[in-house]
């Protein structure tokens, strides 16, 4: 049995690459199946470029950039990349964004995290921001470190391990209730 999908242009998250470093070949591949759009840094396109994998935008503001056919320049001006990516993703109405980096400056990404939905995948995590009363369904024994410190926090199906972590109780429901606008929280991948 096969199935058809039609896949919208932003339907699926666009993929921000900032850093490939100590990332798998395997989850980029997951993360390019249904041809997302596709944003990179000049370091980065050169490495995706040597992949094979099609880029529809490259951050830079240079225009003499001959790398690919097709590819769309977005100056990133006075902003530093990730800045100048999010703008332009939130002003174009696009609902999500997965940004592979090698270093994750949360600074970088609070001001857009009620404005679209970020994924954040380096160093082995998955970091995104939640609002109070999320909830997860999580087998027993799992990680989440939490990024923000609110100063009312209370949580179901969790206990504290130290340092912002938490360890999942038993298979089930963890949830969050904070004080914050939102709160940025890790997984392992």
């Amino acid at each position: 049995m096969s199935s058809h999908h039609v896949v919208r242009e932003k339907q699926e998250p666009a993929l921000l690459v900032l850093g490939l470093n100590n990332f798998s070949d395997e989850l980029l591949g997951q993360l390019l199946e249904w041809s997302p759009t596709v944003i990179a840094t000049s370091d980065t396109a050169e490495q995706l470029n040597a992949f094979g994998i099609k880029i529809d935008w490259l951050i830079t503001d240079d225009a003499n950039v001959d790398l690919q056919s097709d590819v769309k320049l977005m100056p990133a001006g006075t902003d530093d990349m990730a800045v100048a990516a999010l703008k332009f993703l939130v002003t174009h109405g696009y609902p999500a964004v997965n940004i592979v980096a090698d270093e994750i400056q949360l600074k970088d990404f609070i001001f857009f995290a009620d404005k679209i939905n970020l994924v954040l995948l380096s160093g082995g995590q998955r970091i995104y921001a939640v609002q109070s009363g999320f909830s997860k369904w999580k087998p027993a024994g799992q990680v989440i470190r939490l990024l923000s410190h609110p100063n009312e926090l209370h949580t179901g199906g969790l206990e504290a391990i130290g340092n912002g972590g938490f360890k999942t109780t038993h298979d089930g429901f963890m949830s969050l209730q904070f004080d914050l606008p939102q709160l940025f929280i890790a997984e392992e991948m």
